[in-house]
């Protein structure tokens, strides 16, 4: 484990630098399209530009680093994620931003394939589940820390975006001055989505909605503060508990999953999820009046933690549940089936949560997400019902982040590394034929 940690100390570095300039970035520019009046339906559209190119650089980045390896990709796509966040503070358009996000999307899945996938060769079966462990921490660590800085100065002037571009372009220095070499990538294969959904209805479905629901909560999270009347202060506090108390719920959620149930802890945690963004809604009624008029934001603060501990786990609960019902050389596959699954919620969710806003107003960011929880937990009722429990002593909850790509689903310990096919003498001989 030392040495893993010894060897991956660059990487851990810029990681942390890249998350917390994107904590920062997704905060900021919720709070700016709110200041420059963007309407709701505007600014979901163009957050849900970063899901778009998410999905569309996961299907090709592995060709991409096979072609001109590592450390050149991350260089190449950071220094585009430190440029792109400049033009942001030039050009305030809805559209253009919109465009945007999809460079930022593209962008940040080809550096966590990057960094999964470095981490994957330097890690083995005995100690995968700690390497992710660290590596969640780093996430969501930096990524809430990052959230802190928009206090550095008003999201109106141009020195956060500056800012933002020089703590991306600081993610660089570790990783080009490494002397560690580079590991060599395997591409993942996914299974097919046919295939997928006969595997497990129940995993496909809700993998889908939750992307949805992932997607709208961390880019619409500050969008919905602000227009609440929260201060700076207020709004990083609100996005620091998010990621904080779902990186520390994994880890009980999991233990839990592995004892009962799997369907039967996902259905708690979701229709959990559904009260407390219930129970947000009722006791921010009046949270938009100016101070001395707006009621405490104590208890929106307790429900909003309780809502990260029943949401923020719920991905990883998915995939031990999917590998429930599969051998164990198949897990890979299965997760990244689920990743492109996620991804198709994810693109959608942050346009229909605006939809939800403007319709209801700025309480409908929570609506929305009490709605789809429900969605999921229904159809796990109805899962249950027509489908038996099974045991594979093979799967477990590994706890990951939201942003693991399909490379960081072979993180999971309790997968074998996927090697390259040998030739056989067989093979040889029909070669020389």
């Amino acid at each position: 484990m030392n040495k893993v940690l010894k060897n991956s100390w660059a990487l851990f570095l810029g990681m942390g630098c890249i998350m917390m300039a994107y904590g920062f970035q997704g905060s900021l520019l919720g709070v700016r399209a709110v200041q420059e009046e963007f309407s709701l339906t505007a600014t979901g559209f163009m957050m849900s530009g970063y899901f778009v190119g998410y999905f569309a650089g996961a299907a090709t980045i592995p060709n991409i680093i096979s072609r001109v390896g590592h450390i050149r990709v991350f260089a190449a796509f950071a220094s585009l994620a430190s440029l792109i966040i400049l033009i942001h503070s030039i050009l305030i358009n809805p559209f253009i931003w919109f465009l945007l996000r999809v460079l930022t999307g593209i962008s940040m899945v080809c550096i966590y394939t990057v960094a999964e996938s470095w981490l994957n060769d330097r890690s083995t079966n005995k100690n995968r589940g700690s390497v992710l462990s660290i590596y969640m921490v780093i996430l969501y660590g930096s990524m809430g820390t990052g959230m802190f800085l928009l206090n550095f100065s008003s999201p109106e002037n141009f020195q956060p975006f500056i800012l933002i571009s020089v703590i991306t372009s600081a993610a660089l220095i570790p990783i080009l001055l490494t002397k560690k070499k580079p590991p060599n990538f395997r591409k993942i294969q996914a299974m097919k989505l046919k295939d997928l959904y006969e595997v497990s209805p129940f995993g496909f479905v809700s993998s889908f909605f939750y992307g949805t629901i992932q997607a709208a909560l961390f880019t619409l999270l500050a969008v919905y503060a602000t227009s609440m009347n929260f201060t700076i202060l207020e709004i990083s506090i609100v996005t620091f508990l998010l990621a904080i108390s779902g990186a520390i719920s994994q880890f009980p959620v999991g233990k839990i999953s592995d004892m009962y149930d799997r369907r039967l802890v996902i259905v708690v945690s979701t229709f959990g999820a559904s009260v407390f963004a219930l129970l947000a809604i009722l006791v921010s009624r009046q949270m938009y009046l100016p101070d001395g008029l707006g009621t405490s934001k104590t208890w929106f603060y307790i429900f909003l933690i309780l809502f990260s501990f029943c949401s923020l786990p719920m991905f990883s609960q998915i995939l031990a549940h999917t590998n429930d019902y599969i051998p164990k050389e198949k897990f890979v596959a299965a997760g990244a089936g689920l990743q492109f699954v996620f991804g198709l919620g994810a693109m959608s969710g942050p346009f229909l949560c605006s939809i939800f806003m403007d319709l209801v107003g700025s309480n409908g960011f929570f609506v929305f997400l009490c709605f789809f929880h429900a969605v999921i937990g229904t159809f796990g009722i109805y899962r249950m019902r027509v489908r038996k429990t099974v045991e594979n002593p093979d799967s477990q909850f590994v706890a990951m982040p939201q942003t693991i790509t399909p490379a960081g689903i072979e993180l999971n310990p309790t997968t074998e590394p996927i090697a390259e096919p040998e030739k056989t003498f067989e093979d040889n001989n029909d070669t020389k034929i």
